[in-house]
């Protein structure tokens, strides 16, 4: 007869086994709050996430760009991607002036735009945005203009945002612009909403400029996203708190997140110098500011990029909030997310001769449920 000893140990080994296969994704449980105040859910969150490192992790895909061979492959000096609902991706090369574009196999296709001042024409191109009217807009900062083009390359029409200095300039459902306003007047960047010819609608909120007197590099400004459904993520990082407001600027969520503040580094102070007049007088904080930037995937996971950094000063780390706000995990990326579509990753990386490449990751997330 086994004893009771034994006989406790194989039931033991058994219920392990038995939750091995029918849960393979990680569970846990989340320890925040959650309260409302005034019709805003407000979400409270502690330092760690409810899930471990290995709750996320990427298989690479795809790479574009060659230091040898066709012109079509090589970049001069990417600065972001978008990719359509056809997974094909439309590469801003800053340098250039132009944007090429390539299928989901890495394939060229087409090159749309090139250097000048004429219509549909590019001088100094910041960013591009992928609208939900299927286009691709250009942030064009030399003549200050927003540029549009059809997926196919054809130019459309242009907006000058001569009258208002716009930044970061994103398109909603109705074609109306969101962006940052430079409100020289009153010395504050004003998060706001413009129909197509750059008339008030509203304004979300704003911050101050940054001391003339006392300039600091790492100051913080306003930082957004916007959602599918038109709603705005956006916070300004000088604390850990962020807010979801609905298309009409009713604020539905306050998010909120206990961390550790990073001082900046002697070498982050040298670099933040660089390119300013050496008349300017400098005036560091002992630490950066709450966070750097926001990023959505579609199943509308907040990805907010911190300024914790690894040992080698390689990368940045990124804590991760479902759609309700809760925190659920940290990951370390070495690269900057350009673009989180399909349950796929992409990104501006550097081979190792320095030379620029696109990336395609496949994202795996082990996660079962966030209660």
């Amino acid at each position: 007869m086994k004893s009771k000893a034994s006989i406790v140990s194989i039931v033991i080994a058994l219920s392990v086994f038995i939750m091995l296969i029918s849960c393979g994704k990680q569970k846990a449980e989340w320890k925040g709050t959650i309260e409302e105040e005034n019709g805003v859910t407000i979400i409270e969150n502690p330092k760690e996430p409810i899930y471990g490192e290995d709750v996320f992790s990427l298989t690479e895909e795809l790479t574009i760009g060659e230091a040898q061979g066709g012109e079509e492959y090589m970049f001069s000096r990417l600065r972001n991607i978008v990719v359509d609902d056809e997974e094909r991706i439309y590469a801003l090369d800053f340098r250039e002036a132009h944007i090429k574009v390539f299928d989901k196999n890495g394939d060229y296709i087409r090159t749309i735009g090139r250097k000048g001042l004429g219509p549909g024409e590019l001088s100094w191109p910041v960013r591009i945005f992928y609208t939900p009217q299927k286009e691709i807009m250009v942030e064009n900062v030399m003549n200050r203009r927003l540029i549009f083009y059809s997926l196919e390359g054809n130019y459309i029409k242009s907006i000058s945002t001569v009258k208002l200095f716009l930044l970061g300039s994103t398109i909603d459902s109705k074609g109306n612009i969101i962006g940052l306003l430079r409100n020289d007047k009153n010395e504050i960047y004003e998060l706001a909403k413009v129909n197509p010819d750059l008339n008030y609608l509203q304004t979300f909120d704003s911050s101050p400029y940054p001391d003339p007197q006392a300039f600091n590099p790492f100051y913080p400004i306003i930082k957004w996203v916007i959602a599918k459904d038109d709603s705005i993520i956006y916070g300004y990082p000088e604390k850990y708190e962020f807010k979801i407001i609905s298309p009409e600027g009713k604020v539905l969520r306050k998010i909120m997140k206990e961390y550790n503040p990073v001082e900046i580094t002697e070498k982050e102070k040298e670099n933040g110098v660089k390119g300013y007049t050496q008349s300017l007088k400098f005036a560091f904080p002992k630490y950066h500011s709450a966070y750097q930037s926001f990023s959505l995937d579609e199943e509308g996971r907040i990805f907010v990029q911190t300024w914790e950094r690894t040992e080698n000063e390689e990368g940045n780390f990124y804590d991760v909030f479902n759609s309700e706000g809760k925190y659920i995990a940290k990951i370390f990326l070495k690269f900057s997310p350009q673009v989180w579509k399909g349950n796929k990753l992409y990104t501006i990386e550097e081979d190792k001769d320095g030379l620029q490449i696109i990336k395609r990751y496949k994202v795996n997330w082990n996660i079962q449920s966030s209660r």
